[in-house]
């Protein structure tokens, strides 16, 4: 009987750990985190607009998104995987020399769900040390894989510096029907001031040149958001509290004691 009861607390222990692991799913729903978790959808002032871009850095794919915003003269935040990374060095110093600003995706792009608290904090690591190697600039955001959070990525993402930050919009772009028409739709559908938007820059992790419908909507999800009159630009430029450490255009970042420090 006493075996019977230590097995029954046993589970229903390691039950709630997972429970409490799983619990910051909840915000995976968008309507819902939108609604209710503003700092985490990316939510900032009503006349910007943060363009985000996810999976990179992609040496077949990327360039081409850094010459239409260069053409542009619009500035994005690209979270970056830090196996894709380390493959392409010299491309993600290039999109930091064009005044893009740099966040972490992951090592690989992987459920942090299925993850402990070791692996996750590892995995956060890893991405970090690398993007700050490759950069000279520790990354200060997160997103994660899927856009699942847990439990342990936001204690790693707190031991670490980085703050999580998801999107109040997207555009489908990795699947195979998407187009640069379909993209263009699904963005402005959801677009409001204050919002974030998440687009692809690589395929890495969707379907074969899903990345080109993304890339074919750019021009004309810019155009909407200029005639609505929104300004374009990165995280850094939206109005959104960084935790740790909010960069400044300088190049320099305020620290937590309200000390300007070089990045």
């Amino acid at each position: 009987m006493n075996t019977a009861r230590t097995l029954g607390a046993t589970a229903v222990g390691l039950s709630a750990l997972a429970v409490a692991h799983a619990a910051p799913v909840v915000s995976t729903f968008g309507p819902l985190r939108n609604r209710v978790m503003p700092r985490l959808s990316g939510r900032g002032r009503p006349d910007h607009i943060a363009l985000t871009f996810d999976d990179g850095p992609d040496p077949r794919s990327t360039p081409h998104f850094l010459r239409l915003l260069a053409e542009r003269q619009v500035q994005a935040t690209f979270f970056l995987l830090g196996g894709e990374a380390h493959r392409s060095p010299g491309l993600v110093r290039e999109i930091a020399a064009a005044g893009h600003e740099i966040g972490v995706h992951g090592w690989r792009h992987r459920p942090l769900l299925l993850r402990g608290p070791r692996a996750t904090y590892d995995d956060l690591c890893r991405v970090r040390d690398t993007v700050a190697g490759l950069t000279g600039r520790p990354p200060a955001l997160f997103r994660p894989p899927y856009g699942v959070m847990s439990t342990a990525a936001h204690v790693a993402a707190r031991r670490l510096g980085l703050t999580p930050v998801l999107w109040t919009c997207w555009g489908e772009d990795w699947t195979a029907r998407a187009t640069p028409e379909s993209v263009h739709r699904t963005v402005t559908a959801d677009l409001d001031g204050g919002g974030t938007i998440l687009l692809h820059d690589s395929d890495c992790t969707s379907a074969p040149e899903a990345w080109r419908s993304a890339l074919g909507a750019l021009p004309r999800i810019l155009d909407t958001c200029e005639e609505r009159g929104y300004r374009v630009g990165r995280l850094l430029d939206h109005g959104w509290p960084v935790r740790n450490a909010m960069y400044r255009p300088s190049g320099d970042y305020l620290d937590d004691l309200g000390v300007t420090r070089p990045a």
